[in-house]
């Protein structure tokens, strides 16, 4: 067996008991169960704010394979400045885009990615998660989640609406988001209650995305197995 199929067999596995981790969150959550205590009116509000976001179309509309990602230079946690052009010039770039620390969804997907960082790697590519949140708010999703790979400040929004992910909040899901204390101005620096939808990207070295995955519905999340079959055509190519 090649070191390449192993590296999928191995994420697959690992990416199967990642939505079924995302399931049983949700389901723990619909259940009200502790931490969480959420009343049905709740779960009830979230779904319609998902099938109106999904009704929209806009998840069609944002950047897909075969399109040329937009260029981007954001703040790691660390303050650093971390460039699009110079991730690529090393090699394939793998770019999540995340909703925030406060979102458990979005935690379970980073520590998916996370998990199969060395194939990644292998396969000569770098993986970058861009988020809203502030410099100190991706400090303590790297740490919390012990990641590998730097969670970038796209304060403002400009790169997620750059690659036309990123969506206003309706007021009443403001309401639910104000009564939960998930103060997303305070989390992001941004007034304006505005998130990226979650979405996977694969981007050649030439900048072209070779790999998109867009969701409205932040619950579902891909297989981190899915980057794998692309990366190694990347590899074949270059």
């Amino acid at each position: 067996m090649t070191r390449g199929s192993s590296s999928l067999n191995h994420s697959r596995r690992f990416a199967t008991a990642l939505q079924d981790r995302l399931d049983a969150f949700k389901a723990d959550f619909k259940a009200g169960k502790p931490p969480y205590n959420a009343s049905p009116e709740i779960h009830a509000i979230m779904a319609r704010a998902t099938a109106e976001l999904a009704a929209s179309g806009q998840a069609c509309l944002a950047i897909k394979a075969g399109d040329r990602a937009p260029q981007f230079t954001l703040k790691d946690q660390n303050a650093h400045d971390v460039s699009s052009a110079d991730l690529l010039a090393q090699g394939p770039l793998v770019v999540t885009f995340y909703r925030g620390v406060w979102c458990p969804y979005c935690n379970l997907e980073l520590q998916a990615i996370n998990d199969v960082l060395p194939q990644i790697r292998a396969h000569g590519a770098n993986v970058a998660a861009i988020s809203p949140q502030t410099a100190v708010n991706s400090r303590k999703a790297v740490r919390e989640n012990k990641l590998s790979f730097p969670v970038l400040s796209d304060v403002g929004g400009e790169t997620s609406a750059a690659f036309g992910l990123r969506f206003a909040l309706p007021d009443y899901l403001i309401d639910i988001y104000k009564r939960r204390r998930n103060d997303l101005p305070a989390f992001n620096d941004d007034p304006s209650w505005t998130l990226p939808m979650p979405a996977r990207y694969v981007i050649g070295q030439d900048g072209v995305v070779l790999y998109s995955e867009v969701n409205p519905d932040y619950t579902r999340r891909p297989d981190p197995s899915d980057m794998f079959p692309v990366l190694e055509k990347a590899i074949a190519k270059a």
